[in-house]
């Protein structure tokens, strides 16, 4: 039996705090359809910054470090997942690219149940993006390709040095002569 949806006054509640910990902890660009969080359906349009994923450009893979993707939540949220929508170049199995629909295929969705959070699905899409399972693939040609190419050629995504990450190199005589 599936459960009651939440009262509208404690879904704005829950949803501003998990927008803000995604703005926060994340650090990718987020924007809200409606920042009152007043009409249903609202689209949270998240811009993920500095994570690898797989893109073709020119017949070969390149790997893209900006991606958009939207979420649409219900007045049912949390008892009703929200609706995904890729809006970025992608060539991946489990991603569609937004001409075959944007769909975005992973077993965060699958298990979407109350305790789970935007924070944690953003995260696991960052994953999925650096970890292509080209064993399960979406049905459309486009994954279907991706995940051809993946278990021929695999996808080493290239690793990113985060700002507080690096170290400042000082070049100059050892002695301290210039």
């Amino acid at each position: 039996m599936p459960f009651p949806a939440l009262p509208v006054d404690i879904l704005r509640v829950r949803l501003k705090n998990e927008i803000e910990a995604c703005q926060r902890e994340l650090r990718h660009h987020i924007s809200i359809s409606d920042p009152n969080l007043s009409a249903f359906p609202i689209a949270v349009d998240i811009t993920l910054l500095r994570v690898p994923g797989p893109a073709l450009e020119d017949g070969r893979i390149v790997s893209r470090f900006v991606h958009r993707v939207v979420f649409l939540i219900s007045d049912q949220y949390p008892m009703e997942k929200p609706i995904v929508k890729w809006r970025s170049s992608i060539f991946h199995p489990n991603i569609m690219p937004p001409e075959d629909g944007g769909y975005v295929c992973t077993r965060l969705l699958e298990n979407w149940d109350f305790n789970s959070t935007l924070q944690t699905f953003v995260r696991g899409i960052e994953w999925l993006l650096a970890n292509p399972n080209s064993h399960n693939p979406f049905g459309s040609d486009t994954c279907t390709r991706a995940a051809e190419h993946f278990n021929r050629h695999g996808y080493c995504p290239p690793e990113l040095l985060m700002a507080a990450e690096r170290r400042i190199r000082v070049i100059g005589e050892a002695d301290g002569e210039a």
